[in-house]
């Protein structure tokens, strides 16, 4: 039983690990000003370097609560109510529902600004719709704004959001914009407000990078940031060579370190579906075939792997 409490931590670990350098890979501003690019209008035809410097302050990974009441804090500073972004504390907070990554872009006008959220799912959920996952968070992204981007009745004063949703392993390479729209029922009385502050963006990643084409430029980046196939050299090499992309040292090993964990939570899932298979009655010729192995390879593999998940 503790050797099985063990694995299952150890899995969790690495699955907790592999999701925590993705978040931090996918914050770098240059990453994100490649998603900014396509997809906030007012970047459009950008080049993303140019990008860069409207993305303000550090993005914000996994600290901001996405429960009611909880994603802002406030504080008291020379006798002044100051509210603000909920990263305080992080540690009493585990249990808690958090953005991935949330950050504010100033745009060219240099005084609005967009609050965006950015989250990244290993395939589309099968327990609920992913959609109204995400109209949720927007929803939070723009009643969160009260108190702390504008007061009291000041409306006009709310940020324009965008959460943008990167989902991988999905049939086809995809990307859908969620915006509301107006449509007159009777009349034609056109009421004051912005149609433009709630957006959504899904974004379906194919399980192999895609064509080197203008039209999968952002697909294949991200295809490439995130595959568990590409090695850490090969990831790098397109970053740099395609999409000119400078590479830092902690750039470099965030790449490596995910590398390295995604190999080994493939090798554990890959070990687990042997030994199921083997418990299940399959020969080893069987076995062999549906993994592409060699009959020593699953011998290996079920006598390293068998007193440990059993």
């Amino acid at each position: 039983m503790r050797t099985e409490i063990a694995n299952a931590v150890n899995a969790a670990d690495a699955d907790a690990q592999y999701d925590e350098k993705a978040k931090r890979l996918l914050s770098n501003k240059i990453i994100l000003a490649h998603i900014l690019v396509k997809t906030i209008d007012e970047f459009q035809g950008m080049a993303p370097g140019d990008a860069v410097p409207f993305i303000e302050g550090r993005p914000m990974i996994s600290t901001v609560p996405v429960e009611p009441g909880l994603t802002n804090v406030t504080t008291e500073k020379d006798g002044k109510r100051i509210v603000g972004l909920n990263t305080e504390n992080t540690e009493i907070h585990e249990g808690l529902v958090r953005f991935d990554i949330i950050f504010y872009v100033r745009m060219k006008d240099g005084l609005s600004q967009v609050i965006v959220n950015l989250e990244a799912q290993k395939d589309e959920p099968k327990s609920y719709h992913i959609l109204n996952r995400a109209i949720f968070y927007v929803s939070r992204l723009i009643s969160s704004q009260k108190e702390r981007d504008f007061v009291k009745t000041n409306y006009n004063d709310i940020k324009r959001v965008f959460s943008i949703w990167v989902c991988m392993n999905m049939d086809e390479n995809c990307m859908d914009y969620v915006h509301l729209t107006n449509s007159n029922l009777l009349g034609s009385h056109s009421w004051k407000g912005r149609l433009d502050l709630l957006n959504i963006v899904l974004i379906g990643i194919d399980n192999k990078p895609p064509m080197q084409e203008e039209k999968y430029e952002l697909h294949r980046l991200l295809s490439t940031l995130l595959s568990i196939d590409l090695t850490a050299d090969e990831k790098l090499k397109i970053m740099e060579k395609e999409y000119d992309i400078l590479v830092d040292d902690k750039m470099r090993e965030d790449v490596s370190a995910m590398c390295n964990l995604s190999q080994g939570i493939f090798e554990k899932g890959e070990a687990k579906l042997i030994i199921s298979m083997y418990d299940k009655g399959y020969t080893l010729e069987q076995i062999a075939d549906v993994a592409g192995k060699s009959i020593e390879e699953i011998k290996a593999i079920i006598e390293k792997k068998k007193p440990i998940l059993a």
